[in-house]
């Protein structure tokens, strides 16, 4: 398997999703050789002699607990500009750790390094994910020969509107044309991928994401102040989350209920943007910014939040409203969003329809009956999905593919 950022190394969603399938294939019985760009002493702290983790850095072979200089390039910055941007808070906070400042220098570099495990290590099948990873996936099936599966988490189509980076969307037709299977993330997404890909129905499995059992033991305490709702938007501050489209519902939303905060958590090219227009809609006393949260600073923000809310532009799939359900915390999500297909008890609503998304977040903070109703339905819901079982739906397409 070839991946770009596993936990504790992760940007988003790409991370948490590749770790939980990691983990589902193990509860299967399966061997795992996950390669990566960058590893660290956590990720070989677990998994046993089934998951092995490669790396794709300076040394070949398993590394034995030890950093390999590698890209710092994000998965979620497709442009020029924004991996410009990228790259320079990077440098500021690791500066001996780039050794390439081009985007796609960086994905060909990783697929020569990458795919030479193919040659040494025992395998059935190759499974990438997204357009970072694909090109490796095509080098290693030249080199041994096995079925390639690729995994599509977002396309570019998703992260740039109807204007993509062509030399990353020109990689991500190239892989999925090259793939034996291709694994879409929701329903949503397969359409996409027949739509602006050309790819074939039939070559596209959809497998929705999972959310691991809940260990938290955090409670909402209310630090921001104990008499004010709390309304949660996490994620990138880019086009495709719809920052500005929260932060228009959040005016619309003070201007009848005042005892109320809007906590933002994340960063990202459109960061400044957003603080500026929060202050320009004059609700900078209501709006608190918390910056990029990890680990448990992000468990803590969903159990302290009295609703969460995604309005993103277009989302293949959306793991963050399963984590907020688990944090027992109500979710509004946007219609353009692939979680809708799974999660039926939770406020819907288009992306761009601000005054009906103000509407039903006033409905969830002030109706104690119609909150409790979607905590407890929508907790009943996340019980019954699993990495496990979205692992044993993958085999079966390991299985096609290795049949065919």
């Amino acid at each position: 398997m070839y991946g770009w950022e596993f936990p504790p190394i992760q940007s988003g969603g790409l991370g948490v999703a590749c770790q939980g399938i990691v983990e589902g294939l193990l509860s299967h019985g399966h061997a795992v050789f996950l390669v990566l760009p960058k590893t660290t002493p956590a990720m070989h702290s677990y998994g046993g002699d089934h998951f092995k983790v490669l790396s794709a850095g300076e040394s070949e072979g398993i590394i034995e607990i030890e950093n390999i200089p590698t890209s710092l390039y994000s998965p979620y910055a497709s442009t020029d500009a924004s991996f410009n941007e990228y790259l320079k808070k990077m440098l500021e906070e690791e500066p001996n750790a780039i050794y390439s400042t081009n985007m796609l220098e960086e994905v060909y570099r990783y697929a020569a390094k990458a795919a030479a495990h193919a040659k040494k290590v025992p395998h059935d099948v190759i499974h990438t994910h997204d357009w970072l990873t694909t090109e490796a996936g095509i080098y290693a099936k030249k080199i041994s020969g096995k079925p390639h599966v690729m995994h599509v988490h977002a396309t570019e189509f998703d992260r740039s509107g109807e204007h993509p980076n062509q030399a990353v969307y020109d990689l991500e037709r190239r892989g999925m044309e090259h793939a034996d299977r291709v694994i879409a993330v929701s329903q949503r997404t397969k359409e996409m991928l027949m739509k602006h890909y050309g790819i074939k129905e039939w070559k596209i499995d959809v497998v929705h994401n999972a959310v691991k059992p809940n260990f938290s033991t955090y409670h909402k305490s209310h630090h921001i102040n104990p008499t004010d709702k709390v309304v949660l938007f996490l994620g990138r501050m880019t086009m495709q989350k719809g920052p500005d489209y929260f932060l228009r519902m959040a005016q619309k939303v003070i201007n009848h209920m005042k005892r109320v905060k809007f906590v933002m958590a994340g960063d990202g090219d459109m960061m400044k943007q957003i603080i500026n227009m929060s202050i320009n809609l004059g609700i900078e006393k209501y709006v608190l910014f918390s910056g990029f949260l990890k680990g448990d600073e992000i468990e803590r923000a969903y159990a302290e939040a009295d609703l969460y809310v995604m309005p993103s532009v277009s989302e293949p799939f959306g793991i963050t409203p399963l984590e907020a359900i688990r944090q027992g915390t109500p979710v509004l999500i946007s219609k353009q969003s692939g979680i809708s297909e799974v999660i039926r008890n939770a406020l819907r609503v288009d992306f761009w329809d601000i005054d009906e998304m103000a509407n039903k977040v006033i409905a969830a903070l002030r109706y104690p009956d119609l909150h409790r109703t979607l905590v407890e339905r929508s907790k009943e819901e996340i019980d019954k999905i699993s990495w496990q079982k979205q692992a044993g739906e993958i085999t079966k397409i390991y299985e096609k593919v290795i049949k065919k």
